[in-house]
């Protein structure tokens, strides 16, 4: 039921005109990137696999339906006996993307592809938007890990997702427990403000934590004096305190006034954290600062002020009478769209830097060599094809966003805002250009 009411409308009336059984093409894409950024990375492929797996209407769904009388009889058999039989293709997960990419191309029926509408631009839009804005604090934070732990500052099912797709663009951990059951990802966690709280000194918290979690563990700091914190952890621990915390204040003279403290009293390997509403801004504001690793959480699950990734989801092309596919556009003033099955590939230079996106309508563009295609098959026939999807397919995301941003030129890295970082190209087909 991850779908819309108009969905359901639009598959009732195909049914009754017999075109909902027309072969067609949907696809993804983003008309643009959010204001100033320059580049996009394709996030929630993986669970949007994993989820078409076990897109089926049963009999609650179906007696729901009937019973507000969203469709009519027909449409209800229709939906009793749906599975997926089409075939998906698109960008693979951690992959960067462009304006026009063709991010999702979804090859089926047309009723069987409409259906799909909501379920995949809910998916793609918001992980995309998190793994963007993960991507961009990976950058800011250069060789420091960067750590997951916003899932209280969104709802249960999208923190997940937030942390998957923050993994994939290089969080080096989760704080989500859950994400770490479903997808295999490393987690941590320490403590709050409330465990020091509890107890009746900050000594007693302290030897607490450090009885229980050992000496490599990472204390908070910042409930009472962050200068008497530090001397009672390292009076407690010794050199063998893991790190410390901060979570408050002036976090670039904290962290210069809490490592010089710790020098001083031997404690030169205990490590310093910092959380506290960082973003990748505050990120790069800090790299001047004596600071090991990064917490971040608000947000990284919005999207660092780009919530969504803007993707549409439009019919390219369909099926004739005469069963040949037929080109086919939104012409809508500042929605217009593009017709046709798109390909595409990353143009290469010399030394492996990109330097266009090109995207051919109808044909795979052709490569000079070193040029990269980007479509990859994800369903072939309604099978799902293996090692997209779990915590291989994570893995396989992250080491393509890695690859993917070593292609880049310098600039995809600046903070400031700016253009996409390489154009998008289109290359025509001339049969697809006489539709």
């Amino acid at each position: 039921m991850f779908t819309d009411h108009y969905e359901l409308t639009m598959l009732q009336a195909a049914l009754h005109s017999g075109a909902a059984h027309r072969r067609s093409v949907f696809e993804a894409f983003a008309r643009r990137l959010p204001d100033g950024r320059r580049y996009g990375v394709v996030g929630g492929t993986g669970r949007l696999l994993e989820g078409l797996e076990h897109f089926r209407f049963g009999p609650d769904e179906l007696n729901f339906l009937a019973q507000n009388n969203v469709v009519n009889d027909e449409t209800l058999a229709w939906l009793a006996d749906f599975k997926f039989s089409g075939d998906v293709y698109g960008y693979a997960e951690g992959e960067l993307y462009f304006p026009n990419s063709p991010i999702l191309t979804i090859e089926s029926t047309f009723a069987e592809a409409c259906i799909l509408e909501t379920y995949v631009l809910s998916v793609l839009n918001h992980d995309s938007a998190i793994a963007s804005a993960a991507s961009r604090m990976i950058g800011a934070a250069g060789s420091r890990p960067v750590i997951e732990m916003g899932s209280r500052r969104t709802h249960e099912e999208s923190a997940v997702a937030a942390s998957r797709a923050a993994v994939i663009a290089g969080f080096h951990s989760t704080s989500n427990l859950e994400c770490g059951i479903r997808y295999g990802v490393l987690t941590q966690g320490t403590a709050a403000h409330s465990f020091t709280l509890l107890h009746d000194t900050e000594e007693d918290a302290f030897r607490a934590q450090l009885g229980s979690m050992g000496a490599g563990t990472t204390l908070l700091v910042d409930t009472y004096d962050v200068e008497a914190a530090v001397r009672k952890a390292v009076a407690i621990a010794g050199p063998a305190l893991g790190g410390v915390r901060l979570d408050s204040g002036d976090l670039l003279a904290q962290a210069r006034d809490v490592r010089a403290l710790l020098d001083s009293l031997g404690n030169t390997s205990t490590r310093i954290t910092v959380t506290s509403d960082l973003d990748e801004f505050a990120i790069a504001a800090l790299a001047a600062a004596p600071v090991d690793s990064y917490g971040v959480g608000t947000s990284l699950v919005t999207g660092s002020g780009a919530p969504t990734a803007s993707m549409v989801y439009k019919l390219v092309a369909r099926e004739g009478d005469d069963g040949e596919f037929v080109s086919v556009a939104k012409a809508a003033k500042n929605k217009a769209s593009v017709g046709g099955r798109k390909y595409a590939l990353r143009r290469l230079n010399d030394s492996g830097t990109a330097t266009a996106e090109v995207v051919g309508i109808g044909h795979r563009p052709a490569g000079d060599g070193n040029d990269r295609e980007l479509l990859a098959q994800f369903v072939s026939g309604g099978q799902l094809l293996p090692g997209w999807t779990g915590s291989a397919g994570v893995v396989r995301a992250a080491a393509r966003h890695a690859a993917s941003m070593a292609e880049m030129p310098g600039a995809a890295r600046r903070l400031q805002r700016g253009d996409a970082v390489i154009p998008t190209e289109y290359e025509q087909d001339t049969a697809a250009a006489r539709h």
